[in-house]
């Protein structure tokens, strides 16, 4: 996609999109650039779409509803709508009046227009028709005074090109996407950022003593395998890592021995989300040049079936020595993102320590597909995630981590369990037992994506990925840290 950015409007342009706030319609601008001299009835209501003609330009406008001005979180998703359903009409080019608009949404522009060439069918066997606005000979032209606009429409187009890289890794089938070929995708990728990786195979995890992650991985003929990933913005050489990242990377979730049902189970192909999270945060990052310096680890595995898988009942080891009762080796994310946040901890004892994962049910029920569960005893930190969430559409929502709690996961034969067995709380009691691989980290974060990173969309016949989590805590880190370095 060719980005062009103009402070006034081309008359040769043929197909023009002028978004408008609700009850904020300008008749004088619409009449400048259609043909037309009398009122017409469009009230720029959320996703509202009107096509008027200016025959001797032989041009099509596009009049496009943003709703309320407040409602900043959906203005991405409606020029993604638009872009989705009308692109086949829009031939080799389009551009975007935004001259009576605040110059931040020429990002959202872009970033809708550009998730909208996301298409989950590569594997395809027919052929898929494809108009130029899936080719880099499209031309996308912004129209705004402010010089910013181009800046930001750059900026919507590389989170958009970060969360389809997302979203085609979680939409891929298990059968192709194992740790082996994630862990050569990932390397590949990063190859074209300022991105340190580092594969961890089986080998090098036994002789690291992840356990937890060894345990999970042994029902299956893929081996697991950890990816690292680094990336420093900062200048300084004496400032530790600035935040750290641990992503639940499960190729494939049969529930092992303690077996889903049949229902819907072709869906956990989805429960790399939150490994897909922390390797668009950190692509995100490095293309934005933030200045922070972050360390994310995908831990990877697929949860199968077969005589060597871990059974309820067993015991484990992990990496930071305490030893875990599985109880439902269907509770498998929680036993990988222990061994990945103490080997974090250890490592490079980050100043802000997250996990994100697809980690229980029980949090759906409770949030819905809206927002994700937030679990943290560090106020101000929940309080500015809770910030870049309400900007970015990425919610969250606080949950306890009180110690009432703590019972559930107590265990007669080992330090913990993994699983209450109790029909309630059952994410609380998931991100307890999370707590513990932490070493009371002052600044550490739980995120439970399971409802937001994989769901029904209107892009999509069937449920498919959503891209979470890259906007939320890029947009955090840059309201604590800033843009550049």
């Amino acid at each position: 996609m060719n980005l062009i950015y103009k402070k006034e409007f081309d008359s040769l342009a043929k197909n023009i999109v002028i978004p408008f706030f609700l009850d904020e319609v300008k008749d004088d601008l619409i009449f400048a650039f259609a043909a037309i001299k009398q009122k017409i009835d469009f009230k720029g209501n959320l996703k509202e779409v009107q096509v008027l003609y200016h025959g001797e330009q032989y041009r099509k406008v596009y009049l496009l509803g943003l709703g309320k001005r407040t409602e900043i979180a959906t203005h991405a998703t409606v020029f993604r709508t638009l872009a989705a359903t009308r692109n086949g009409l829009w031939e080799n080019a389009v551009s975007v009046e935004l001259s009576h608009l605040p110059v931040d949404i020429a990002f959202d522009a872009a970033l809708g227009i550009s998730l909208a060439t996301y298409k989950p069918d590569s594997l395809k066997t027919e052929e898929t028709i494809k108009t130029d606005f899936y080719s880099e000979k499209f031309e996308l032209t912004f129209y705004h005074p402010d010089k910013r606009a181009a800046e930001l429409a750059k900026e919507g187009i590389a989170t958009a090109a970060v969360q389809k890289e997302m979203m085609y890794l979680i939409d891929l089938p298990s059968n192709i996407k194992t740790p082996g070929y994630l862990c050569n995708y990932i390397q590949t990728l990063s190859k074209k950022k300022n991105v340190d990786v580092k594969i961890f195979d089986h080998t090098e995890l036994e002789k690291m003593g992840m356990y937890a992650l060894l345990a999970v991985g042994k029902g299956s003929i893929h081996p697991p395998a950890m990816v690292q990933l680094n990336y420093e913005g900062l200048r300084s050489k004496t400032k530790m890592t600035t935040l750290g990242l641990v992503g639940k990377g499960i190729t494939f979730d049969t529930g092992g021995i303690s077996i889903k049902a049949a229902a819907n189970m072709h869906y956990m192909k989805s429960d790399i989300g939150g490994a897909a999270a922390v390797l668009g945060v950190i692509m995100l990052a490095a293309a934005l040049r933030l200045p922070v310096n972050l360390c994310g680890v995908l831990m990877l595995a697929e949860n199968s079936v077969d005589a060597h898988s871990i059974r309820p009942g067993d015991v484990i080891k992990s990496y930071s020595g305490k030893t875990i009762e599985v109880i439902d080796t269907d509770a498998e994310g929680r036993l990988v993102l222990a061994d990945g946040l103490a080997y974090l901890n250890k490592t490079y004892t980050p100043d802000t320590l997250i996990d994100l994962a697809t980690l229980t049910g029980s949090c759906v029920m409770t949030l819905g597909y809206a927002a994700a569960g937030m679990f943290t005893n560090n106020q101000e930190l929940a309080a500015g995630l809770s910030r870049a969430g309400n900007i970015t559409g990425e919610r969250v929502w606080q949950l306890p981590l009180w110690d009432v709690y703590k019972s559930d996961i107590e265990s007669d034969v080992a330090d913990v369990k993994n699983f209450s067995g109790k029909p309630v709380s059952g994410a609380i009691s998931a991100a307890k037992f999370l707590e513990v691989f932490t070493d009371n980290h002052s600044a550490w974060c739980h995120l439970d994506i399971a409802g937001v990173a994989f769901g029904d969309s209107e892009f999509t016949k069937m449920k498919s990925a959503t891209g979470w989590g890259a906007r939320l805590l890029v947009e955090w880190m840059r309201d604590i840290h800033g843009s550049a370095p």
